[in-house]
């Protein structure tokens, strides 16, 4: 990927996540049934030191096809100038998160440093996850602490670079 000739210097170390991703996840937890989900990200930049993010998912059936939305998550990504990285997120489901990690190369690391929730969302209390760039692929997974469960597996995706 070529990096754009606008972009914000402190981006230049987290710039491999520039454009829409697309692909498949799988994710499952104590409290719920197993499921597959398709998934779209896009990264983009609009001049300042900060990558915007969106992120759609949706159910799939056992053979691949869209059933319903599930989870939407927007925010902001502001790498630091010593490889930090603070991420912002807010959900449709009734969240907003302060991520707080590191990019190191095609790696990047963040854990939940704020969770707060609207009173009808359901409790959730912390997170981790991991993102890495790798064989020209977006490989993601989410650990998760909710509903009086320790922090655990929740779920993963593989994407792919889409036009």
């Amino acid at each position: 990927m070529e990096i754009p000739a606008d972009l914000a210097p402190e981006l230049v170390p987290i710039a491999w996540l520039l454009g829409s991703w697309e692909g498949a996840g799988v994710g499952g937890y104590p409290t719920i049934e197993a499921f597959n989900f398709g998934q779209r990200i896009e990264f983009e930049h609009f001049g300042k030191p900060v990558l915007a993010y969106q992120s759609r998912t949706w159910l799939l059936d056992e053979d691949g096809k869209q059933v319903r939305p599930l989870a939407s998550e927007t925010g902001f990504w502001r790498p630091g100038p010593d490889g930090t990285l603070e991420v912002l997120l807010s959900h449709g489901s009734g969240y907003a998160e302060v991520w707080v990690g590191e990019a190191n190369g095609a790696k990047i690391e963040l854990r939940t440093d704020v969770v707060a929730r609207t009173a009808t969302a359901k409790e959730y209390t912390a997170g981790h996850r991991l993102y890495g760039l790798v064989e020209g692929e977006l490989l993601w997974a989410f650990d998760m602490a909710a509903m009086e469960e320790p922090l655990q597996a929740h779920v993963s995706a593989q994407l792919k670079r889409v036009p």
